[in-house]
């Protein structure tokens, strides 16, 4: 099994950036596609963007051409490159690893394991 821990979160303004990071240990993180998602207070936890063994990438429309994920095998990290941001992207992001396929790389129930989040917030 691995543990996931995510890092990189914090007040940023509005048209800014931040980077987060999401470390893998216990296995690979190459073993598995992994994905971020985040969850705003009183609402469901909502894909983000998935990143397969293959290096194929999908991202929700909200943050298309935004957001980007990438993955660094060698330092079994995965990272989440997020550009012009927006007050609604306020929201604890988590990182996660799916073992199967995924061809429904979109719903939270198919990822095996789970970061504990990290809080983004965007200010006006």
């Amino acid at each position: 099994q691995v543990q996931l821990v995510e890092s990189g979160g914090g007040l940023v303004q509005a048209g800014g950036a931040l980077r987060l990071s999401c470390a893998a240990s216990g296995r690979a993180a190459s073993d598995y596609a992994m994905g971020w998602f985040r969850q705003a207070p009183g609402k469901d936890r909502d894909f983000v963007a998935r990143i397969n063994r293959s290096g194929r990438t999908y991202y929700a429309d909200s943050v298309q051409g935004r957001f980007t994920i990438s993955r660094d095998n060698a330092k079994n990290t995965v990272y989440l490159q997020m550009n012009s941001l927006k007050p609604e992207d306020t929201a604890v992001y988590y990182c996660a690893a799916d073992s199967g396929t995924g061809p429904s790389y979109y719903r939270a129930r198919i990822y095996d394991y789970w970061g504990q989040g990290t809080q983004v917030t965007v200010s006006t």
